[in-house]
C-alpha cells in the first residue's frame, strides 16, 4: 500500500499484520480522493476506524491541514504512528487511540470539513456513530460525512437522523456514501 498523490506519492505505508483491517485498494482510494479533491485544501479531515492510517495520510498528503486519527486496535495505532513519522506528517495529525464511539467525543475543533468513517462490516457501526455525530459541535451543516461500507449495507435510516444522502459510489463489493447534516 502506498500514498497515491500529493507532497509524500509513491511512500509505501505499513499495515498492520493482524489482518483485523481491510485497507482500501488504491484504485477506490483513487476514485474517493477524486470526488473529495476540491474539498480537502487546508481542511480539517477526521479519519474514524482508521486501520493503517492510509486514508487520512492520504488526505494530509493532498492538502489537509489537520487530520485526526481514531484507532482502538493497538497494533494498527502503532503502524498509524510509524507511517505518520515516515511520512513526516506527524505535526499535523492528532492519534486518538481509542474506541470510535469515545474518540468523537474527544476532538476539539470548531469545525470538521470531512469525516470518514470505515467501520468493520455488518456490526451497524456507521449507524452508531451516525448517531453519536449528531451531537458534537465540529459536525455543521458544511460537514461532508463519508461512510465506507458493504454493498448491501441500507442507508434508508439516515434521514430520518437528520442526514441526507448527497453522492453514492458503487464498487464491486462496497460503497462509499457521502451524507450532510440537513
Amino acid at each position: 500500500m502506498r500514498v497515491i498523490a500529493g507532497t509524500a506519492r509513491s511512500l509505501p505505508l505499513k499495515t498492520p499484520k493482524n489482518m483485523a483491517t481491510r485497507p482500501t485498494t488504491d484504485r477506490i482510494k483513487e476514485t474517493l480522493f477524486n470526488i473529495l479533491q476540491p474539498y480537502l485544501s487546508d481542511c480539517v479531515f477526521i479519519d474514524l476506524f482508521s486501520g493503517s492510517g492510509a486514508i487520512g495520510i492520504e488526505a494530509v498528503s493532498r492538502g489537509a491541514q489537520k487530520c485526526y486519527f481514531v484507532e482502538q486496535d493497538k497494533e494498527a495505532a502503532a503502524c498509524i504512528a510509524d507511517n505518520l513519522k515516515f511520512t513526516k506528517f506527524a505535526d499535523r495529525a492528532v492519534l486518538l487511540r481509542q474506541d470510535v464511539l469515545n474518540g468523537i467525543y474527544h476532538i476539539f475543533e470548531k469545525e470538521a470539513d470531512i469525516v470518514f468513517m470505515d467501520p468493520p462490516y455488518g456490526k451497524e457501526y456507521e449507524k452508531k456513530v451516525l448517531d453519536a455525530l449528531r451531537d458534537v459541535k465540529y459536525v455543521t451543516d458544511n460537514t461532508i460525512l463519508v461512510t465506507e461500507a458493504d454493498l448491501h449495507t441500507d442507508f434508508s435510516y439516515v434521514e430520518a437522523m437528520g442526514y441526507a444522502v448527497f453522492k453514492q459510489k458503487k464498487y464491486k463489493t462496497n460503497q462509499h456514501v457521502f451524507l450532510r447534516r440537513v
